[in-house]
């Protein structure tokens, strides 16, 4: 997961000149090429929070469901349907990480999952068959 643009801001606020702050990126990256905050993925930005005295970051998962509600299992279904899966621990499960990703950028309703309404679900589930229909064409 990327580096979120708070983290960023928090970096380049937090340390006291430019070239401290590339070492810091060189440092949780572990390649002296790279000097970018644009190069840090989220577990490395909150390494260089902590160091700088900054608490790190939560992750946003938009991908969250309620295993009760039936639409949120419909979803759950689609994902398998659309082949968006990985595999964890020998087992190919929903890749949340990737449709998270998806409902922040592309999605019809770019709102986290778990605080939709009705309404809101109902467009997921339909952008989520057509993509399962244009995959499957």
């Amino acid at each position: 997961m990327e580096a979120t643009k708070k983290q960023k801001q928090l970096i380049h606020i937090n340390a006291p000149t430019r070239d401290i702050k590339e070492e810091f990126v060189q440092w949780a990256t572990e390649d002296v090429n790279k000097i970018s905050t644009n190069d840090l993925s989220f577990d490395q930005a909150n390494k260089i929070l902590e160091k700088l005295g900054q608490r790190p970051h939560k992750p946003e998962n938009w991908g969250n469901f309620s295993k009760s509600n039936p639409k949120h299992k419909l979803i759950l279904s689609l994902l398998y349907q659309c082949q968006y899966t990985c595999e964890v621990n020998g087992k190919e499960v929903p890749d949340l990480e990737r449709f998270a990703k998806w409902l922040k950028y592309k999605a019809p309703v770019k709102k986290p999952l778990l605080d939709m309404n009705n309404t809101e679900l109902e467009k997921i589930i339909k952008a989520l068959k057509g993509l399962f229909k244009s995959i499957w064409k």
